[in-house]
């Protein structure tokens, strides 16, 4: 990609990657509470799909197609139109499922952006 994003700092600890592996070896869902938790969790994976200890900063551009390693729900907020968040999100959900869960939160109302209301992708 040539789009070059803002670096993040990102901390994965020890406590967190037991909690996460133990979490896929019994299959179970592992789920990212936030675009920057995402980030942190897709930059620390190691190649056989475990997460590794992570403490740095990351510029991870996730957009669609993206295979995403570890989580498999994302909680995350309603994004501005043409973010990079909001591709994060679309490379999750699908670029046409997020549009038909953004087209039913403009009709309820929503509240977008960091202080809004937010999704649970399943």
């Amino acid at each position: 990609s040539k789009h070059k994003m803002d670096s993040e700092k990102a901390i994965v600890t020890e406590e967190t990657i037991k909690i996460v592996n133990k979490a896929i070896n019994n299959k179970k869902r592992v789920c990212a509470v936030g675009t920057t938790s995402m980030r942190a969790i897709e930059s620390s994976v190691s190649s056989n799909g475990r997460l590794n200890e992570f403490d740095g900063w990351t510029n991870k551009f996730i957009f669609p197609p993206h295979d995403f390693s570890i989580a498999n729900c994302m909680i995350t907020n309603f994004h501005m139109p043409k973010s990079t968040l909001m591709m994060m999100a679309a490379a999750f959900a699908g670029y046409d499922f997020l549009m038909e869960a953004y087209e039913e939160a403009i009709k309820e109302k929503y509240k977008f952006y960091t202080y809004g209301d937010a999704m649970l992708i399943i």
